[in-house]
C-alpha cells in the first residue's frame, strides 16, 4: 500500500491519496473530509476514476452538490426544519424551502477537517470535527469523526464516528456521486443497480417522508431484480414525478458488513461495486439535479443524471418519525458505523 500527502491548491486544504496493490486508487481531502478520486479495475486491464468531483480546493469549499462529501450532524431531509427531543423543540436552518437538508447552510461539507494519518499494514487517515453545542441548531457538543482506508480487495472503507455531551440526532453519510464509466462519461442511464430492498420510504413533494413505507413490488421503484437506472426513472408514476426521478430511501432487508445491500455495473465498462452498510437504509439518488456546474475534474461539465449515490443512512425525517429506525443518541452513546464500497471487473450476465 502506498500512501502520498499533497497539497490541494491552498494551504488548508490537502489531498490524501492510497494505492493499493491491484493499482486501485482512493484520493480524499480534508475540505468537508470528501471523496476525490476513486480509480477502479474495469475489462481489460483499465482502471477508470469512478468518482465525480473537483480539482481544487475552492470545488470543495463551494461544494453545492456535496460531490463526495462527509455529511453531518444529520445527512438527508428533517421536515419544517425542527423535531422533538423530549419536551425541546430543536429548530434548525431551512435551507431546502420549509426543511433542512444536509445539515443547513454551515454544512460539514465545507468545513475544513482536521486530518490524522496512520501508516503501516492498515493505513489510512481520519478526519475529525469539533461540533459545539448548537452547531446548525443541534444540542450537545459533539465529537466526530470519519476515517477512510483502502484494503487489497478493492474496499473503500469509511468509519464514522460520533459522540456528544447532551442527547441529540446523528445520521452521517457520504455523498459520492458514481459513474461506473468514468467520472466524465455522460448519462448514467444505462448503468445497472440491484438493491437487496423490499421496500421504499414514500415522500412528499417536498421529499419530505410521509411515513409510510410502500413495497416496490410491481411499481418502478423496484431494483430486486437488476436494470439500468434509466429504465423506469421517468415512468408516470407518482413516486418518480414527485421527486423528478429517484431520490429515496430504500429500506435494507438485512444490513450487514458481510452481505451487500446493493450492487452497480456497467456493462460497457465492466466496473462492478457492490455496496455494505450496518445502517437501515440507503438513499438511491439519481443525479436528477446536478447540470449547470462549473467543471468538473479535468474540465468535466457533469450533466444531468451523470452520476448517481447510493448514501447510507438512517431513515430521512427519522426524529419526526418514532416509527421510524431512531437516530436519537443519548449524552455519551457513541454513533458508531462503518459503509464499505467494494469495486470489481463483473461477471459476465445474462
Amino acid at each position: 500500500m502506498s500512501f502520498t500527502v499533497q497539497p490541494l491548491g491552498n494551504s488548508a486544504a490537502k489531498l490524501y491519496t492510497f494505492r493499493n496493490k491491484n493499482g486501485m486508487e482512493l484520493a480524499v481531502t480534508n475540505i468537508g473530509a470528501a471523496v476525490t478520486k476513486i480509480v477502479a479495475p474495469a475489462a481489460d486491464g483499465q482502471k477508470i476514476d469512478v468518482a465525480l468531483g473537483y480539482d481544487s480546493a475552492e470545488g470543495y469549499e463551494n461544494n453545492r452538490f456535496y460531490y463526495g462529501a462527509t455529511i453531518g450532524r444529520y445527512g438527508n431531509r428533517i421536515g419544517g426544519a425542527s423535531f422533538k427531543l423530549g419536551d425541546t423543540v430543536v429548530r434548525l436552518d431551512k435551507n431546502e424551502g420549509n426543511n433542512t437538508l444536509h445539515g443547513g447552510f454551515d454544512s460539514y461539507s465545507n468545513r475544513v477537517w482536521q486530518a490524522e494519518e496512520r501508516l503501516g499494514e492498515e493505513t489510512s487517515v481520519t478526519f475529525r470535527l469539533k461540533s459545539p453545542d448548537g452547531d446548525q441548531g443541534m444540542p450537545g457538543a459533539a465529537d466526530v469523526a470519519v476515517t477512510y482506508s483502502l484494503t487489497d480487495d478493492n474496499s473503500v472503507v469509511i468509519h464514522y464516528r460520533a459522540v456528544a455531551d447532551k442527547t441529540t440526532v446523528f445520521n452521517m453519510t457520504n455523498h459520492s456521486y458514481f459513474n461506473l464509466d468514468g467520472h466524465d462519461a455522460g448519462s448514467v442511464a444505462g448503468q445497472f443497480i440491484w438493491l437487496d430492498c423490499d421496500a421504499f420510504v414514500v415522500i412528499d413533494k417536498e421529499f419530505i417522508p410521509t411515513g409510510e413505507l410502500r413495497p416496490v413490488k410491481s411499481t418502478p421503484m423496484d431494483f430486486t431484480t437488476a436494470k439500468p437506472i434509466g429504465r423506469d426513472v421517468d415512468a408516470d408514476y407518482e413516486q418518480l414525478t414527485a421527486g423528478g426521478g429517484y431520490d429515496h430511501n430504500y429500506v435494507i432487508n438485512s444490513p450487514s458488513l458481510d452481505k451487500p445491500c446493493a450492487r452497480a455495473w456497467s456493462e460497457k465498462s465492466g466496473v462492478e461495486m457492490r455496496v455494505y452498510t450496518d445502517l437501515p437504509g440507503v438513499q438511491l439518488y439519481g443525479g436528477n439535479g446536478m447540470g449547470g456546474d462549473s467543471a468538473g475534474k479535468s474540465g468535466a461539465r457533469y450533466v444531468r443524471r451523470g452520476g448517481f449515490c447510493l448514501e447510507t443512512q438512517y431513515f430521512p425525517d427519522s426524529p419526526n418519525k418514532p416509527a421510524f429506525p431512531s437516530s436519537v443518541f443519548e449524552a455519551g452513546q457513541p454513533f458508531d458505523s462503518v459503509t464499505i464500497y467494494r469495486f470489481s471487473v463483473a461477471e459476465r450476465r445474462p
